[in-house]
């Protein structure tokens, strides 16, 4: 059993607490839960087995509150890690501490995520562990002020890595020239011929080596270290293979000191420094192509102005951007970038903010409307009030939102990490198998043992394993991102190629979720101008959304409104008022029955407007009926091009409402929906969402509002509209930061795009060491083919990693399919 405390927001009564407390007791495992309203805490008592931390949170934001667990979450920058061993070797031995809940340790971002509990385990603790490891662990700083220092030491690693490698490659080169050239009928000058003088041959080589040695001394260092500590890694096989050779060629030259020639032809020393030199040139083709995996972020990061324009003591001030503070005024000039999240106050102006919702058309700003930091200022200047800074803009969120993805692990990559743990010692433990085969059952010739125990060494790749699966969610997260989907984990993407059913709610997502006057029709002599400026003048104090709509429809004809004499609610029914004497009636149909008017020809016009969907607004005037004006929540642009697209990838698309039938299916039949879920209640959307998971089905949840937090929590992919609410966007697995239900398919597709790139890329790492080692142990020998050389084996364990990160990066040519 475990026990475990979250804290509980959004309760404001005991009431609140009784919900929660049931909620968590209907859940399978649990043997005890407590709910404390005054502290706002919640202990479970539960099996582990039977439960998850997950399912918990999800049965609370079900029950329309959250649960934050009281796991504190921090990210690490590891440095020296050269392989999927060490991230295997870090991720368990942190995993061992007490209070730790979660370790996740990423190649490809160089990063580790931990989840602890901070009243029994600390920072120093973690970074001590990972320094017994062999590795070093420095906590991340904030995002955005980090980023320059990071590119900074990427930049600097991919010059020192390339140094290296210009460097060895410097020595190698007269050093193959020496040791192989002959056999291509290459002469060598007398001094270092080795029928001549096979010392100074020998001794030549071993002078070229050294240097080699040298500038690969990390290698050995980080090899040796982690091999002592029984732990090894890539590092380690290469220390092994070349130290192996290395060795062999120092003994082979004292015995020719010694005066035994034979071993003039039988030195190593070419071998150990071409692998030496080629793993280098792999690396740096590896911290390059990691470096290309990582551009969405830094394109994010580049975007914020380093600057701001800071109104102070009535002067124009310019400030650093960590400078500027919350409810300073900020000057924004047309062309410059808006430094920080805000609100206006003065002036008004266009701003492109496509660098966060991918929306190229610019948006019209005006006072009280927020303006987001990074965005563009296109045309007039004004004055803004700072509502978000540093870590808290919108920005920065989205940044820490894609670094998260990111740094996570997909459900797919299980397999590989578990291989990799062991990967290491199974290869060491292969190559000395193979060597000793073959000198007791084989050739009797140590140097054919040795080659075959090098070349294992050297082919043996577990970076190409550990970097199959990050790098395709780096990348296809970064390109989510600049499609304006934000993708918040790699389970995520992983989990919404599946989907087969997806449950739009209706109000705000399918639809504008704002009102508008779409059908005016008028009798007994009235203009459709004349009977929207009397029906909008009646409602102008209205705060019903009928009435708003019919008023905003007046404004945007830019018709004059009237006064009214005097105004009576009648509820449930309409208003009735006076307007320069004349009598008028607005309202529903039991309205007009009520006051016996007649609607004459009408009637059978509003069953029609009825039948599509819309409200009909009946207007009578002294006594007669004057005309219908139909309100309705107009589609979505884009939502009938989303549903068709989504109906051509073979998933169902349901859509759940609070609305009667007959409106919902008006709707539903506008836009193409298969299934309709009408008069829902808010509490009961989840419920309806889990009817569909019982039927077997993988089911996404799209919505905006507080009302579909608990059915974005119970889907197995929620997915919020960008313009929603902060409840929404928070219980919601993916983000459209467009509004446009054109980026749910493009979710899909992504989604779809990227686990093929990871299956290809798992294919390829696996097919890589399953048919490379047993060549490198002597299969093709045995049956007359060739040996392999430890040279070659050397180029083809820097190709395996080099060729999983391109396939990765092929996922940056991702478009959105088009529809015609």
């Amino acid at each position: 059993m475990e026990n475990k405390t979250f804290s509980i927001e959004g309760m404001t009564c005991a009431s609140c607490a009784q919900t929660i407390e049931k909620s968590i007791n209907k859940l399978p495992g649990v043997k005890a839960v407590t709910v404390n309203l005054a502290t706002e805490k919640m202990t479970v008592q539960f099996d582990e087995l039977s439960l998850t931390e997950s399912d918990i949170q999800k049965s609370v934001a079900s029950a329309g509150y959250k649960a934050v667990s009281n796991i504190r979450k921090k990210t690490f920058n590891i440095e020296g890690m050269t392989c999927a061993s060490c991230a295997q070797t870090i991720e368990k031995e942190t995993q061992k501490l007490p209070g730790m809940e979660v370790s996740a340790v990423n190649l490809a971002t160089e990063k580790m995520i931990v989840q602890y509990n901070p009243t029994i385990l600390n920072v120093s603790d973690i970074t001590k562990t990972v320094a017994n490891a062999g590795y070093e662990a420095h906590e991340e700083i904030d995002s955005a002020k980090s980023v320059d220092l990071d590119q900074e030491k990427k930049q600097q690693h991919i010059k020192d890595v390339w140094h290296r490698f210009l460097m060895s490659t410097i020595f190698t080169i007269p050093l193959l020239y020496i040791a192989m050239g002959h056999m291509l009928g290459l002469s060598l000058p007398e001094i270092i011929d080795p029928l001549v003088h096979p010392i100074v041959f020998s001794l030549t080589q071993l002078l070229l080596t050294l240097p080699v040695m040298y500038y690969g001394r990390s290698f050995f260092i980080v090899g040796f270290k982690t091999l002592f500590k029984g732990r090894p890694n890539m590092d380690s096989l290469i220390a092994l293979g070349t130290s192996a050779a290395f060795i062999y060629s120092l003994f082979g030259t004292y015995m020719i000191y010694l005066g035994d020639t034979s071993f003039t032809m039988a030195l190593y020393y070419e071998s150990a420094a071409v692998i030496l030199t080629l793993i280098t040139l792999g690396n740096y083709f590896e911290a390059v192509s990691k470096g290309k995996t990582s551009e969405a972020i830094k394109k994010l990061m580049g975007l914020a102005p380093k600057t701001a324009r800071v109104l102070r003591k009535d002067q124009e001030t310019e400030v650093a951007i960590d400078e500027v503070q919350v409810g300073d005024v900020v000057v924004v000039r047309p062309g410059e970038k808006v430094p920080v999240d805000g609100i206006v106050l003065e002036g008004s102006t266009s701003i492109d903010e496509s660098m966060l919702t991918g929306e190229s058309m610019p948006v019209e700003k005006n006072p009280s409307d927020k303006v987001i930091g990074a965005s563009i200022n296109k045309n007039g200047s004004f004055q803004y009030r700072v509502t978000n800074v540093g870590k808290d803009t919108a920005l920065s969120q989205i940044i820490k939102l894609v670094e998260d993805a990111q740094g996570s692990k997909a459900p797919i990559a299980k397999l590989a990490d578990k291989i990799s743990g062991v990967f290491v010692p199974i290869v060491i433990v292969l190559a000395i198998f193979a060597g000793l085969a073959w000198f007791f059952l084989g050739q009797e010739s140590w140097i054919f043992a040795l080659t075959i125990m090098i070349s294992v060494l050297v082919i043996a790749c577990p970076c190409a394993l550990g970097l199959a699966t990050p790098t395709a969610i780096m990348v296809g997260t970064g390109k989510g991102a600049e499609n304006g989907v934000l993708i918040k984990s790699g389970g995520a993407l992983e989990t919404t190629h599946k989907i087969k059913t997806i449950v739009f709610d209706k109000t705000g997502t399918i639809t504008e979720g704002k009102p508008k006057v779409t059908d005016i029709l008028t009798v007994n002599g009235f203009s459709e101008t004349n009977l929207l400026i009397l029906a909008a003048s009646a409602e102008k104090g209205s705060e019903h959304p009928l009435g708003e709509a019919i008023v905003n429809g007046a404004k945007e004809r830019n018709l004059e409104l009237r006064k009214t004499e005097s105004f009576n609610a009648i509820p449930g029914l309409g208003i009735e008022v006076s307007i320069d004497g004349q009598h008028l009636l607005l309202g529903n149909k039991k309205l007009m029955d009520e006051r016996q008017i007649s609607l004459g020809n009408l009637a059978k016009s509003s069953d029609e407007l009825a039948s599509q969907g819309k409200t009909p607004m009946y207007i009578s005037k002294d006594g007669k009926i004057a005309g219908i004006i139909a309100v309705a929540d107009t589609v979505k642009k884009n939502s009938l091009k989303a549903i068709e697209k989504l109906h051509r990838m073979g998933i169902e698309v349901a859509m759940i409402t609070g609305d009667n039938k007959r409106t919902a299916e008006a709707i539903a039949k506008q836009v193409g929906i298969d299934r309709v879920l009408s008069e829902v209640l808010p509490e009961d959307k989840g419920n309806e969402v889990k009817k569909l998971q019982a039927e077997g089905k993988k089911v996404a949840m799209v919505g905006d509002g507080i009302n579909d937090a608990p059915a974005l929590a119970q889907a197995d992919i929620g997915i919020a509209i960008g313009s929603g609410t902060d409840v929404a966007m928070e219980s919601a697995d993916i983000v459209l930061m467009r509004s446009d239900l054109m980026d749910v398919p493009t979710a899909v597709e992504l989604s779809k795009e990227t686990i093929k790139n990871i299956r290809e890329n798992l294919f390829w790492a696996f097919a890589y060491n399953i048919l490379g080692i047993p060549v490198a142990m002597g299969l093709l020998y045995i049956f007359g083919g060739p040996l392999l050389s430890p040279v070659i084996a050397a180029a083809a364990m820097s190709f395996s990693s080099v060729s999983v990160l391109l396939n990765a990066l092929r996922l940056k040519r991702f478009k959105p399919s088009n529809i015609k």
